[in-house]
């Protein structure tokens, strides 16, 4: 990972950025705040900004975020300073790290960064079988276009890609089409010269020209306009570009990655997205199952998101208990891998022991078993399987039955699903029991 320290600190840092160094980072030094934002301008991206809480962290932020130069800064000063630290903190540090540095420390911040953007974990064979087809075109420089739900990890297995790629040791440079102004993101991708237009203070180095060697993530390629279809096109084609205001073309190599929550054909049946450049996108496409399609994974996911969040927010190690495990199996994840993760993360912060329960991760979970359960009383209702030749009371027998064992044997639950009154589920149950239930038995006793 590359990493950029600003300031000195009486060599303090510089001994920061020695430990990085020995822990397999490249470090950039530079000694104040303009200068790093020439750098960071000039398209040389870095992972992490280790930055001297003496200098102004709060313009350098301001000024990264005005231009959309998104890098995490950790403050860095010495001893401890609550205070500064906290006002470091507010303006959008992600953390601090107090000097002398401890090589333990350093190491940790270096590895939550790298984990932060690697985290890739699987079991389920639906998600195998996606993996094994990454890692068959990953060394290639065909385009990949990652399509799925939001929240399913299209750009972890962007990162993945670019991780296995004979273009590993370069850059990974990744733009979310939808979350830039129409306006902004051509300069964006093709970078600008000084006046170019209204706010152009400086050259700017875009997405393309960082990415040189390396790859280019399109987060959510299908939210750009038709205007800047064109240009893209015309960039993966002929691997040059314009900068907005310059004289001659620069040549580029990169190699494309795209993603996108939308049906493209859709768009381009619909005159919003140009044919010629999905087909230049998709060359391979990995659609990546929802979390629901890969129940196997749930488990491992959710165990590697609390540890991580537990070593992140510098907590005790906690886990999760059997019937946590259970309800998270169950649960519809709409939000795919995202939900979970932030679930877990939350769940995290709210235990106050070191074991998480279920009330901890759902406070409404109960509603969560009963709709499972009520789920695979329909599904099994559903089925194939036929009632014909059945009497009338075998099938709400075992209509109960199963709602009350997916219910956990809770009868107020049970009851709520069926619709009945819990004396009327109690008898039936009652006479199930005794061998006495006969079709006149129904009704509220």
């Amino acid at each position: 990972m590359k990493v950029l320290i600003v300031g000195a600190l009486h060599g303090y840092i510089s001994e920061a950025g020695k430990i990085a160094i020995s822990k397999g980072a490249k470090v950039t030094h530079i000694d104040d705040i303009e200068s790093a934002l020439h750098l960071l301008r000039s398209g040389k991206g870095v992972d992490l900004i280790m930055c001297d809480l003496n200098l102004d962290i709060k313009e350098l932020i301001s000024s990264m975020s005005r231009e959309r130069i998104y890098t995490s800064v950790i403050a860095c000063g010495i001893g401890t300073d609550p205070k500064k630290a906290a006002d470091a903190i507010r303006a959008g540090a992600k953390e601090y790290v107090p000097l002398p540095p401890d090589s333990e420390l350093i190491a940790a911040v270096l590895e939550a960064v790298c984990q932060e953007n690697d985290d890739f974990f699987f079991k389920d064979p639906a998600m195998e079988k996606i993996v094994k087809i990454a890692l068959q075109v990953a060394n290639s420089d065909a385009s990949v276009f990652i399509t799925g739900e939001s929240g399913t990890g299209k750009e972890v297995m962007a990162r993945f890609i670019h991780k296995n790629s004979k273009r590993k040791d370069r850059p990974f440079v990744s733009l979310n089409c939808a979350a830039i102004p129409e306006g902004l993101l051509e300069s964006e991708l093709f970078g600008h010269e000084k006046g170019a237009f209204t706010g152009a203070v400086a050259r700017r180095i875009g997405k393309f020209e960082e990415a040189t060697g390396g790859t280019l993530l399109l987060d959510e390629v299908s939210e750009m306009q038709l205007h800047l279809q064109s240009k893209l096109l015309r960039a993966i084609q002929e691997r040059e570009i314009d900068r907005i205001g310059g004289m001659q073309p620069i040549k580029i190599d990169i190699r494309v990655l795209a993603t996108s929550n939308r049906n493209l054909l859709d768009a381009v049946k619909e005159g919003v997205f140009r044919e010629d450049l999905y087909y230049r996108l998709n060359v391979v496409n990995l659609e990546l199952p929802p979390l629901r399609m890969r129940p196997l994974d749930i488990e491992i996911l959710a165990d590697a998101f609390v540890k991580k969040y537990c070593k992140y927010n510098h907590l005790e190690e906690k886990t999760l208990d059997k019937k946590s495990i259970e309800m998270i199996k169950i649960a519809p994840w709409h939000g795919n891998v995202r939900e979970l993760e932030n679930i877990m993360h939350r769940a995290v912060l709210m235990c106050i022991g070191n074991v998480i329960t279920p009330d901890i991760i759902f406070p409404n979970y109960q509603d969560i078993t009963e709709n499972h359960a009520l789920n695979n009383v329909l599904n099994k209702m559903n089925s194939s399987m036929s009632f014909v030749g059945r009497t009338v009371h075998d099938v709400e027998k075992e209509l109960i039955i199963d709602t009350l064992s997916h219910c956990l044997g809770n009868r107020t639950h049970a009851a709520n699903i069926l619709g009945i009154s819990i004396r009327t589920l109690r008898n039936k149950l009652k006479l199930y029991s005794e061998g006495l239930y006969t079709e006149n038995s129904y009704g509220d006793n």
